[in-house]
């Protein structure tokens, strides 16, 4: 579907060379902590990379630079966790490794079940189910009860649950013209989303539920015929954001350190300030690896994982992050309407505008343009369950980059 117009060895390439230089600055930073574990983790790392890059190209006849533009944000992101924390940093080479495995999986998965257009109540009822357990099982962390604990690990069932919100819109926008039938059905979906988002207020996840709506806005806009449904919507949420503003201190919070940050700098505004510290303190070109103090930021691997990149690595290579997310969702945009199989065509434009809104969230909440939320930078923060959510969306996406064979819509003509 995509002219390979330069070489897709180059930039395979220059990564591996990047990954290369960064472990022996990391290297000759940490050598007194080193050990046979951890450097056979570190090069595996960069086998696994390469390795899965060459796969990609030899099964895969969509666009390979997508997955190309995964691994270079998680080469940057994973050296720059392992000097925060090598324990933490160790952790994350593991979550990479199951990431890549999950993204050949979701890859081949998806290309084998067959109908995933006609599966709207599955995907709302996995999803329901999902945030039930939630409510019941979860843990508070930081305030917000979105966690379930299995065996040793922290799940996330709204990383998985964000997904299957994307399948269940391009399920029902993709059979519109069956279901416009009963003007009441785009209400109906307009009532489901904000039950999600309902679910997401009462587990205290503010920053997933902005996600949530703005996915939906975005898909609902480009395939939406009514309008009407689109302005009810905006004014919707309006009412959601008074809502979340009256009744969550942490909101109000949020939004007194946003809009004045030193007046708190001893207390609730100490982090975004520590931030703003970081990014600046870095110039250009950053203190380099190791010579920088990210750890004066809390949270600093997971929420302020950028401010940590431009500190050290500097602001150059912050710019060239925002570059990278901005070459995958324009290639997801060139995906999804180079596509002609309309599930798969809405899928990759929620994909598409999912890894845009994410990212943007948490760009605009370190650098102070927009209120903080809790959400991580796809494939940089460390995380299991987002990293895993990222690699498997993404495999669907690539799926979604080939020549979809029409089987539906022949066995209709067929009936």
């Amino acid at each position: 579907m995509f002219d390979k117009l330069v070489s897709y060895k180059v930039p395979r390439n220059f990564l591996v060379l990047f990954d290369l230089m960064a472990l022996l600055l990391l290297f000759i930073y940490e050598k007194e902590n080193l050990d046979a574990f951890t450097m056979i983790s570190a090069i595996s790392m960069v086998f696994i990379i390469y390795i899965s890059n060459f796969i990609l190209i030899k099964i895969s006849t969509g666009d390979n630079y997508i997955f190309l533009i995964a691994t270079m944000l998680i080469s940057i992101g994973t050296v720059m966790i392992y000097r925060i924390n090598p324990e933490i940093g160790i952790r994350q080479v593991i979550w990479v490794s199951m990431g890549v495995f999950a993204f050949f999986l979701s890859y081949i998965m998806t290309k084998k079940i067959k109908r995933l257009n006609k599966r709207m109540k599955l995907y709302l009822g996995i999803s329901l189910g999902l945030f039930i357990i939630t409510l019941v099982f979860g843990r508070n962390i930081n305030g917000a009860t979105n966690w379930i604990k299995v065996g040793g690990f922290n799940f996330q069932p709204s990383e998985v649950i964000k997904l299957l919100f994307i399948f269940f819109l391009a399920s029902y926008y993709s059979n519109i013209e069956k279901y416009k039938k009963n003007y009441r059905n785009g209400y109906y979906v307009i009532l489901v989303v904000y039950i999600f988002i309902g679910f997401l207020f009462m587990q205290r996840d503010l920053g997933m539920a902005a996600l949530f709506y703005l996915i939906f806005l975005g898909i609902q806009y480009v395939y939406e015929d009514n309008r009407k449904l689109i302005l009810y919507n905006v004014l919707f949420s309006l009412v959601g954001i008074v809502l979340g503003y009256t009744l969550f201190d942490h909101v109000r919070i949020r939004i007194a350190t946003w809009l004045d940050p030193w007046k708190y700098i001893d207390n609730k505004g100490y982090q975004i300030t520590q931030s703003l510290f970081a990014i600046a303190s870095g110039g250009f070109f950053g203190t380099g690896i190791g010579l920088g103090h990210p750890d004066f930021i809390p949270a600093v691997h997971t929420d302020f994982i950028f401010s940590a990149i431009c500190e050290e690595m500097g602001v150059f290579t912050g710019m060239a992050i925002i570059m990278l997310f901005l070459i995958l969702v324009y290639r997801g945009f060139k995906i999804a309407f180079s596509q002609d199989d309309k599930f798969f065509q809405i899928v990759a434009f929620g994909i598409s505008i999912l890894f845009g809104f994410q990212s943007f969230i948490i760009f605009g909440g370190v650098m102070k343009l927009i209120p903080l939320t809790g959400i991580t930078l796809p494939f940089v923060s460390y995380g299991g369950s987002s990293l895993l959510s990222s690699f498997i969306a993404l495999g669907v996406l690539q799926v979604a980059s080939e020549e979809i064979e029409q089987e539906e819509v022949e066995d209709e003509k067929r009936a």
